[in-house]
This record gives structure tokens, sequence and C-alpha cells, in this order.
């Protein structure tokens, strides 16, 4: 796997990082963010979604992403030419 960086969000000093990469052979993005808390951990396994079970599928995990860094989430989906 050969990631490609797409950037860290620079509000957060040197000891965290959320981080945004890409990945060009699965056609991924890769994100580092934030541990949820355990009630919003609740809160997103308890959450409906039309036509899915409830609950958070073993190998899945929620993240938390500062909303600050949405334009390196965009600049990773055009990298991959998401549409």
């Amino acid at each position: 796997m050969a990631l490609v960086f797409v950037g860290v969000d620079p509000s957060t000093g040197d000891q965290q990082s959320p981080t945004v990469w890409v990945d060009p052979q699965t056609r991924e993005i890769v994100l580092q963010g934030y541990v949820p808390s355990p009630a919003l951990m609740a809160e997103c396994a308890a959450t409906e979604i039309p036509g899915h079970a409830p609950g958070i599928p073993e190998g899945e995990a929620v993240i938390r992403m500062p909303a600050r860094m949405v334009g390196l989430i965009r600049e990773a989906c055009d990298a991959l030419d998401v549409r």
C-alpha cells in the first residue's frame, strides 16, 4: 500500500494529528481522527439507518473529524476523482 498524504489538521499542533490520505491502488480515502466519546458511539450505534442493521459492524469504526478539515477531505475526493 502506498498512501498519498493529502493533509493534516494545521490547528492541532504536534501532539494530535487528524490526517487525510488517499490510497490510489484501492481508491479509498483513509482518515485518522479522534476517538469518539462512549456517548457518541452509543448514539451512532443506536441511530436507525434505513436498510441497515443497527449497531456498528465488526471491522468498522466511528471517528470524529474537525469541520475545518472539509477542504482536505474534498481534496482527497478530487485526488481519486470521486463523483
